[in-house]
């Protein structure tokens, strides 16, 4: 089977590709130019940004996006044909995506093709390799193309495909198991035509969408229903199509509970293995697409020097809202947020003097985390006090002297 009729007939194949596809897309790919070692700064309306914004007038950001990574999960290579600035009708020119089942690979070595055919609807096209952008992934065999997961999955996914037809077969059977029927020696002897005759009575009455499918059937002359083949527990269909889809997970390095299979998930294994997948899952693929980028698309562009794109995976690792809240208020010393910003995120109406940050009486400014830290000036206790009562101002108890600085009286002891 081709690349794309696995991609169709696999659910599992398309589960985890599109699982790929769609959660690169759905990020935010920025330009930003390198101010210093320690700055930078947002570049909104640089070439490569509306480029990226509009990669061609039928085409948006995220389909192109989500086309690219699926053709590289699928084939392992990927290319894009770069229209010229006259023909997008821009100054930048746009990109346009190549299927790869219809591209073949021409001239150049092993390690670069030098053109890309093309087979459309209206015939054969090539595509110069200085007019296309072009991904592929690692082949032992050169650097000319990739080589797909599928073709290491192949004896995985037939096992599976197998398991799938045998149970659609079965159920077109009328869920009936496989085994044949005997008839007795001293039975009366059946011509041709009655055995096809009754053959085709069983058929259109026991198995498929027949009337008396899943029902008794009644066998006469002492016949006999002789089961054959396996059961569904004996197959094991359920653990193979579980095994499959955790083979196809792995080789695409995919955590098992982010493709439906929950075995082992709780909901701190689960909060940590979404972080493992925007770390260790789709990290490379982000660095690898934001270096293909500048090197195919952006070096070609009009001022490039200092700049690169980079995808925004902050929002994803930032955690929940409590989370982001509890860090901010952290950072920052004290409330980030006024009443009235608080009702506007719930829908309520502004309220007077509520634009005011409340800060609360345990949080002070001068590096002191609580009011306690600094008492009111001492008062000079009374003549007819001891010394070591505590003083009352104010309706507050003062402390006394401190316990530590008061000498010793043993002998052998210096004051320090």
């Amino acid at each position: 089977m081709s690349y794309s009729a696995i991609y169709r007939s696999q659910p599992h194949v398309r589960t985890v590709i599109d699982f790929l596809g769609r959660n690169i897309a759905q990020l935010g790919l920025h330009v930003y130019r390198r101010v210093s070692d320690t700055d930078r700064e947002r570049l909104a309306d640089h070439p490569l940004a509306r480029l990226l914004s509009r990669p061609n007038p039928a085409t948006t950001r995220y389909r192109l996006i989500n086309a690219l990574v699926q053709d590289i999960a699928t084939y392992d290579m990927a290319v894009l044909a770069r229209i010229r600035p006259e023909d997008a009708g821009n100054d930048i020119g746009g990109l346009v995506r190549l299927p790869p089942s219809r591209v073949r690979l021409v001239d150049g070595d092993w390690m670069e093709p030098g053109a890309f055919e093309v087979t459309g609807r209206a015939g054969k096209f090539i595509v110069p390799r200085d007019r296309a952008v072009y991904l592929r992934g690692y082949n032992p065999d050169g650097d000319r193309d990739g080589l797909s997961p599928m073709e290491t999955l192949r004896g995985t996914l037939a096992e599976g495909y197998s398991s799938q037809q045998y149970r659609e077969q079965l159920w077109r059977n009328g869920a009936r198991m496989a085994g044949w029927i005997s008839r007795p020696a001293e039975a009366r002897a059946w011509s041709d035509k009655a055995r096809e005759r009754f053959r085709a009575d069983w058929r259109g009455l026991y198995t498929g969408t027949g009337t008396a499918a899943g029902g008794t059937p009644i066998l006469e002359d002492g016949m006999e229903w002789h089961a054959g083949g396996m059961t569904p527990e004996q197959a094991q269909y359920l653990e193979t199509r579980k095994l499959t889809r955790e083979e196809v997970a792995a080789a695409y390095h995919i955590p098992l509970p982010m493709v439906g299979i929950l075995d082992h998930a709780t909901f701190s294994n689960i909060r940590e293995q979404h972080r493992q997948l925007y770390q260790d899952t789709l990290g490379p693929w982000l660095v690898w697409l934001a270096e293909e980028i500048e090197l195919q698309i952006l070096s070609d562009l009009p001022d490039s020097e200092g700049v690169y794109c980079e995808f925004n995976i902050a929002a994803k690792m930032a955690g929940s809202f409590e989370e982001q809240a509890a860090a901010m208020s952290t950072m920052v010393g004290g409330p980030v947020m006024t009443r009235n910003e608080g009702r506007a995120r719930v829908n309520l109406p502004r309220l007077d003097g509520g634009d005011e940050l409340i800060v609360p009486l345990n949080v002070t400014e001068g590096g002191q985390a609580s009011p306690r830290d600094s008492a009111p000036p001492s008062v000079e206790p009374s003549e007819s006090a001891p010394r070591e009562a505590s003083a009352v101002v104010r309706g507050k108890r003062q402390p006394g002297p401190d316990p530590s600085a008061r000498t010793s009286t043993r002998p052998g002891m210096k004051r320090l």
